[in-house]
């Protein structure tokens, strides 16, 4: 998929410029396409730079969280609502252990962890799996929850958006929880009607309750502000958020008599190899996308959506934060690309910045989980997986819309 992908872009862009040269008299438009290329290469090595030191700093402060058992405890804490949505998977299977383990992880933002976690939990369900090349309704479950799994951190957008320039880098904070929580609640949703699951269930409820209060509460609490105190009162909550765990993290892992600056250490080891690696992926979606956008393509697309949305009367600034939307479900470094390319065509703190930043954080990548997690155990037939995860996506995406609008207006 993602192969077709990168080739599309450059073939469309090649035809693209044909175009602008020999039917709109653009002679330039090959040296356009050249600088963009020279462009987004240094763009890439700026922004990996950049991204050492945080990461660093960020997988140090998350190992401490693990050696203290903080991922552990959030798993025991989740499992009860498992063992309610997956009936067909016993109590105190392995599955179940994993799969809180990895969904845990996800929201503590420790993706080297997740990843693992979740190939563990798809093992441990396929053991229960009648057809081992199709999809079991757990598995499918468990694939659609990752991939709009609420994340507290989005630390990879933070930084992004510091890089290109950001005043306030989470001012998107509160936009992101509330978009992603949208996400996660339309793909349970989607999953449970095709599935028949019964979410009128006690323990159901009390857990759907309490997000949903949290949830309430923030939007009451900012239904109130203005737009510029909205923007304000989310920096500071977000900051004062991820402070304070940090300080939860080290203090829990103190109290357990762990060496909190050992493990800081292990963990920040990893920041440099996770930057360098994100170097290629980076590099290749960038220059594709620089070369699509200076043919002329991607302003064609986005011209023709913009056009029609104010045929209908409806504003139309959110049109330039599409292309994050439309790669987000095939590709995350895609989807990067294109949001770190909107912001540095338009601004960190545009709305159409802001907006790709919160759709990057509001959802996973549907068909790259979907490939690696039913991959891993060699299922072919995904059954309603996709169609759910897309529901999920669209949710998380629609959201992402409305909350931009609400908060930066």
């Amino acid at each position: 998929m993602l192969n077709r992908i990168w080739i599309s872009f450059f073939l469309i862009a090649f035809i693209s410029a044909l175009y602008q040269w020999l039917f709109a008299g653009n002679a330039l438009v090959f040296e356009q396409i050249i600088n963009a290329i020279f462009d987004m290469a240094k763009l890439t090595v700026e922004i990996a730079i950049g991204l050492i030191g945080i990461l660093s700093f960020w997988l140090g402060m998350m190992k401490i969280a693990e050696h203290g058992g903080i991922v552990a405890k959030l798993a025991e804490w989740i499992s009860p609502l498992f063992s309610r949505l997956m009936p067909e998977v016993p109590k105190g299977h392995p599955a179940m252990g994993s799969m809180t383990m990895n969904l845990s992880a996800n929201f503590l933002g420790l993706d080297n962890a997740a990843t693992p976690l979740g190939l563990k939990a798809m093992q441990d369900l396929q053991q229960l799996n009648p057809k081992k090349d199709t999809a079991s309704n757990a598995q499918i479950l468990f694939m659609v929850l990752n991939t709009s799994s609420v994340t507290l951190f989005p630390v990879s957008v933070f930084v992004y958006r510091a890089q290109q320039g950001a005043v306030n880098p989470t001012d998107v904070f509160v936009p992101i929880l509330l978009a992603t929580f949208a996400s996660t609640m339309t793909g349970l949703m989607a999953v449970a009607f095709v599935q028949r699951i019964s979410l009128v269930n006690r323990v159901v409820l009390v857990y759907l309750s309490c997000a949903m209060a949290l949830i309430a509460a923030l939007a009451v609490y900012f239904a109130g502000l203005g737009s510029q105190a909205l923007a304000a009162q989310s920096s500071l909550l977000g900051n004062l958020l991820i402070l304070s765990t940090l300080v939860l993290f080290m203090l829990v892992a103190m109290k357990r008599g762990i060496n909190v600056y050992d493990s800081f250490i292990s963990g920040a080891k990893q920041g440099f190899e996770v930057s360098i690696k994100l170097i290629p992926y980076l590099l290749a979606m960038l220059c594709a996308i620089g070369v699509f956008r200076a043919s002329g393509a991607l302003d064609l697309i986005v011209d023709v959506i913009r056009s029609l949305v104010n045929g209908l009367g409806f504003d139309s600034r959110f049109v330039d934060a599409l292309p994050t939307a439309f790669m987000k479900p095939l590709s995350g470094s895609g989807a990067r690309a294109m949001m770190v390319e909107t912001m540095n065509n338009f601004g960190a703190d545009s709305f159409a910045g802001r907006l790709a930043s919160i759709i990057q954080g509001s959802t996973e990548t549907t068909f790259y989980v979907l490939a690696v997690y039913f991959g891993s155990v060699g299922i072919r037939h995904s059954r309603h997986a996709v169609s759910c995860g897309l529901i999920a996506d669209l949710g998380g995406i629609l959201a992402a819309m409305s909350v931009c609008y609400w908060f930066f207006g």
